[in-house]
Parts: C-alpha cells; structure tokens; sequence
C-alpha cells in the first residue's frame, strides 16, 4: 500500500430536516455571501428553508452560476466578497455551484491573478473565505472534498484546482432534496459517482485490499440502486444511499494508498468545454473507450472488477472485455448516450483538438502508469465519435 495522509474535516450532517441546523453551523455574526445556480432552489421550497435559517444572518445573495461554472461569473462574486467584507459563503446547490464557491473561496485572497489557480493549478492551502454548503444534486463528491472544476469561457477550458483550504466546514446533505430533480440530472448523478469510483480502482492490482472492497460496494450500489432512484426518487432508502454513494465515491477515501487514473475525465472535461455537453456523459463517452485503447494495462483490474461486480466467468481477457460491455450496457440503463456523434454533428476536429491542447499543457504521460500520450488521447477521442 502506498503511504498516504487521510485529512477531512468537512462535518457531514445527513438526513431529513437537518437544514434545521443551519443557522447553528455558521459562524455567529457572520456576513453570509448566499450563492446558487440558475433559480430551481426558488420551486423547491429549498431558498426559503435557507432562508428561514439565515433570518440571524447578513445576507447577500449572488445567482447565476453556471453548470459548469465560468471564471467570469466567479469574478463578479469575488468583487462582490471584497466589496462586502464577506467572511463566510454559502452554497446551495450541485457541485456546480460548489466547486464555484471553492474557486472565489480561494481566489478572494489570492495575491496573483485568479486564473493562474487554474491555468497553474495553484494549490489552495491557507487565506481561503470559510464557506458551507446544502447539497441539492448528488453526483460530484464536491460537498466532502478539496477539489473543483472551473471553466475558462474565452478559451474553452475546463480546468481542476483544489488544496486543503478548499473542504466545506460543513455540508447539509438531506437525501429528500431529490424528489424534484429531473430523471436526467439524477442519472447524471449515478453515473458520476460511477465514474469517480473507477477512477480510483481501475487501474492496476496493488495490495490496498480494504479500499478495493470499498470501491466495490460503491459500484455494486450503484448498479442496484440507479435505475430504481431515476424512477422512485421520493423512496428515502434509495435516495439516502444515492447520495451517500455520490459522496463516498470522492470524498477522499478511496484514493488512499492506491494508484489512481483521471484521465477519463481529463478528457471528459475538454468535451464539455468545447460542447456542453453534460459532464457525466462526456465520462460515459470516453470511459469504455479510454479502458479499450489501455486494456494491456488496465487488463488485470478490469477482470477482477468483471469478476466480483458482474459475476463473469472465462479467461481473464475474455472477463475483461465483457467487462467494458457491462460497463457500457450500464451506461445505457442509466440513460446515457455514449457516442460523440449522438450529441453533436460538429465532433470530427475534437480528437486533434485535444490531442494538441494536451501536448500544448506538457500533459504527455497521463494515466496511473503514465503512459497515456497525446496520441493515444487522439486513439480514444476518435472511437468516440
């Protein structure tokens, strides 16, 4: 096992009706800077139970946040911060809206110019605002780690930052939030936490056998409960383990002691920059491909992983394959489109694209064995389509 430090002081408070506890989670005198996306915590009843809870606050509201959330906008919040004095920041929303209080959590203080933090990717350790958040779309893990994703409008990148100024001190995490998204947002959860998770297991057999099991179970719930949570979401049993999963697949457990991959989403990301396209689905585009394209390498976890996931039988090469097929027929269940072509017309120039952009980023040898190149990024892209 790999030596590794585990540090998470993010309080997650879980289950029905903790939004209650609000107002005792934020610092007393606090001036509370309220920031959500585009307006769906107005129809759910969830701004006014924020607001209920922040009536002992100041408060100064900032909307707008994109999906994908856009240094710009961000820009306007940190002006808003330093213009207020605001001490503490509140988001309420998906990871979207998370990761974009990260970024003006950390970029407030910041010396330098802002966008170095992600075009330098500039750790986040001290001099971040203090911030919290009410989950209302489990899927990224945003609300119980350090990391964030931000996206640079004027040149179309998407790029991750983070360091450990960056946990919420706390989260509110109330499964109900669910019974009013839509099926597609939901499935979009599932299959982000999916992803995450084979992120940080499928990679290459090592001796963390703990946290191998761990991921497993992940991925076995998932699997069980994805297709029953897009239908049921009002059942509390699958909703409370839905949102859980989505914060045990990257709240910092899994990746202890183990090698692990991204660049599924490394590529992923580069998707939703030039199309917006959601960015679960750019994972379920790129993932079996990227999988294929470093099957040699990934070949003996992909077995084990067909094994005790899928219960397959035959040689190791043949549970493999079939393994990135079950992979795939999952994808499918959960509503996801996995081809390129089924999401725009516009795709044949993205494989060169980003294969330059990469070898541009000196982003050359990715992947848990570093052996993912520029060129076998093109390979992986050009399947896609």
């Amino acid at each position: 096992m790999l030596n590794f430090e585990l540090y998470n002081p993010t309080n997650y408070v879980f289950g029905k009706g903790q939004i209650e506890q609000l107002g005792t989670l934020i610092p007393k005198n606090a001036k509370v800077l309220l920031a959500y996306g585009g307006g769906s915590i107005f129809k759910n009843g969830i701004y006014d139970s924020v607001m209920k809870n922040l009536k002992d606050f100041e408060v100064t509201e900032f909307g707008g946040i994109e999906p994908n959330p856009h240094f710009e906008t961000l820009q306007k919040a940190i002006a808003i911060v330093k213009e207020k004095k605001i001490d503490f920041i509140l988001a309420v929303g998906g990871g979207s809206v998370i990761d974009g209080v990260k970024f003006i959590s950390g970029a407030t203080n910041y010396e330098g110019n802002p966008i170095e933090i992600l075009q330098k990717r500039i750790l986040i350790k001290e001099n971040a605002v203090p911030f919290g958040t009410v989950l209302t779309l489990p899927a990224t893990g945003s609300e119980m780690n350090s990391g964030a994703v931000v996206t640079i409008e004027s040149t179309q990148e998407k790029l991750a930052f983070g360091g450990s100024a960056l946990f919420p001190q706390f989260s509110i995490c109330d499964p109900t939030v669910i019974e009013s998204l839509p099926k597609r947002q939901i499935q979009n959860g599932i299959v982000d936490a999916f992803t995450h998770v084979m992120e940080q297991y499928l990679t290459y057999p090592h001796d963390a056998y703990l946290q191998d099991r761990i991921a497993e179970g992940v991925l076995t719930t998932l699997i069980e409960i994805g297709p029953k949570v897009v239908e049921h979401p009002t059942d509390y049993a699958l909703a409370s383990n839905y949102m859980w999963s989505c914060t045990m697949a990257l709240n910092g457990l899994l990746n202890k002691g183990v090698p692990t991959d991204w660049a599924t989403h490394m590529i992923g990301h580069e998707l939703t920059a030039l199309y917006g396209i959601d960015h679960a689905r750019t994972l379920a585009i790129v993932g079996p491909h990227l999988y294929t394209v470093l099957f040699e390498t990934k070949k003996e976890k992909l077995a084990q992983y067909g094994k005790r996931i899928f219960h397959l039988t035959g040689s190791d090469d043949e549970i493999a394959k079939e393994a990135i097929n079950k992979t795939v027929e999952f994808f499918h269940l959960m509503g996801m489109d996995t081809k390129l072509s089924q999401y725009t017309d516009d795709y044949e120039k993205a494989a060169a694209f980003i294969s330059n952009r990469f070898q541009e980023r000196g982003w050359i040898a990715m992947g848990e064995k570093q052996n993912l190149t520029p060129e076998k990024v093109k390979q992986i892209v050009e399947m896609s389509y």
